[in-house]
């Protein structure tokens, strides 16, 4: 299995994970023409896709998933509370799940969704899982979680939010109000945050670590990294970084 990040942040985020045999997108908060410029980049057709899952049903994550998935005829995975948001527009083939649920596959690919804390109707994150390649992906989450915890555990790839550095965040443009939601329990990981979790895993066979969801205002890569490799310095030489202007290249696990 391997996965591409093309592209991460508050402007715009969409992961493709793939196998031989399957091909899913993971988000669109990017506007059709868009997605299909970058998987275009990435050597991706965009009628070679076979799904779309969504994590949540803010802006930045489903610009494009409408769009797309009627364009392509592509099934979209997706909660009830983010379908009932009434944000996504007319679907072709809507296919309803919930966080608690057991793993499902689509292809060979199993796909196992778990809640996170954001400020969303019904949000969901997922660790995809094909052979012995297991891909936890944590955006968009306020806080840590025992059970987030033990979800990525044991995990071959890594997705992981470093949005904002607290004092970046502290002196940084956005108003009181914007700052209690971003640096909250239901907001977004800071870089402190993320490095705590890692702390707590075993990432012995961790091949890939991705810092993804870097604030462009409330954060640097070199603060990001820094937390990181201070929490898990091994990690070091497994760690790259997302961008929101451009692909990340592919990672295998």
């Amino acid at each position: 299995m391997r996965f591409i990040s093309l592209g991460s942040g508050s402007r715009g985020n969409a992961t493709l994970i793939e196998t031989a045999e399957t091909r899913l997108l993971l988000d669109c908060g990017f506007a059709a023409r868009e997605l299909e410029r970058r998987l275009a980049l990435s050597g991706v057709a965009p009628d070679t896709l076979d799904g779309i899952l969504v994590t949540h049903e803010h802006q930045d994550h489903v610009r494009g998933v409408g769009p797309v998935a009627r364009r392509y005829r592509l099934p979209v995975w997706l909660t009830h509370g983010t379908f009932r948001s009434g944000r996504l527009g007319r679907l072709p083939d809507a296919r309803l799940i919930h966080a608690h649920q057991p793993a499902f596959h689509i292809g060979d690919i199993q796909v196992l969704p778990y809640p996170v804390p954001h400020d969303a109707r019904e949000p969901v994150q997922f660790v995809f899982r094909s052979g012995a390649a297991r891909l936890g992906v944590l955006t968009d989450a306020g806080m840590i979680t025992p059970h987030a915890v033990a979800m990525l555990e044991g995990c071959t790839g890594l997705l992981l939010e470093c949005n904002h550095d607290p004092g970046m965040l502290a002196r940084g443009p956005y108003p009181p109000s914007l700052q209690r939601r971003v640096g909250g329990d239901l907001g977004h990981l800071s870089n402190a945050q993320a490095a705590a979790l890692l702390k707590r895993l075993d990432h012995a066979g961790l091949e890939h670590l991705v810092a993804a969801h870097l604030s462009e205002k409330n954060n640097t890569p070199e603060l990001a990294c820094e937390a990181l490799i201070e929490a898990a310095p091994q990690l070091e030489r497994r760690l790259s970084l997302t961008h929101q202007d451009q692909a990340s290249g592919w990672f295998e696990v």
